[in-house]
């Protein structure tokens, strides 16, 4: 990963319609906060929320593969990469998210992570150009974008042998109807969003 350490600028605060504001908790990057544009189903994950994420994850993370199809803020997907991810790959549909995110790796001398405009769908449906060892899975809520995300990850040969598939919803994770090879490792809630991690194991 080619970043340039502690004396990286800071991100440039571009002017958009509305503006939220996201902080790196942990890794090479720890208390960067960075500017993201407003969106329609924009929810980034709160930190308290994504703490608990990374401590269920710490022995996965460094070297992992990452994807974050519904990237948005990029809170998921910068974490990752702080912790030492070998790579990750970001798709969101908003052109501002996109560009934003794209930005921020910049400011961070980043090359190890690539952010795609594009329907996460719909980019789902090719062939992965290798196995992801750790997905996000944050979607907009009530859009039935989670299950059939799901349903493509494993269809298509997207995951590695034991990946890590993390989910945030507004239903809770029994209830969800993922993968049957998928194994629920923890599950917790905050407010009305049911976050859980998940193991899958080969059918």
């Amino acid at each position: 990963m080619s970043k340039r350490p502690g004396g990286a600028p800071r991100a440039a605060q571009r002017p958009h319609g509305g503006q939220g504001q996201l902080r790196i908790i942990g890794g090479e990057w720890r208390s960067r906060r960075f500017a993201f544009p407003d969106g329609p189903g924009l929810r980034p994950t709160p930190d308290r929320v994504r703490e608990t994420l990374f401590n269920w994850l710490a022995a996965y993370v460094p070297g992992a593969r990452v994807l974050d199809p519904f990237a948005g803020s990029g809170a998921l997907f910068l974490e990752a990469l702080s912790r030492g991810a070998s790579a990750g790959l970001a798709l969101d549909t908003n052109a501002e998210a996109a560009a934003a995110l794209r930005g921020h790796l910049g400011t961070l001398q980043c090359d190890s992570g690539q952010v795609l405009l594009t329907d996460a769908l719909r980019y789902l449906e090719g062939q992965p150009p290798a196995p992801f060892d750790l997905v996000f899975l944050d979607p907009p809520f009530h859009q039935d974008l989670l299950q059939n995300a799901c349903s493509l990850l494993e269809e298509r040969g997207w995951l590695a042998k034991d990946a890590w598939v993390y989910t945030e919803s507004e239903a809770a994770p029994s209830s969800l109807g993922l993968p049957a090879n998928w194994r629920l490792h923890r599950e917790k809630k905050a407010g009305a969003v049911n976050y859980a991690l998940w193991q899958r194991e080969e059918p």
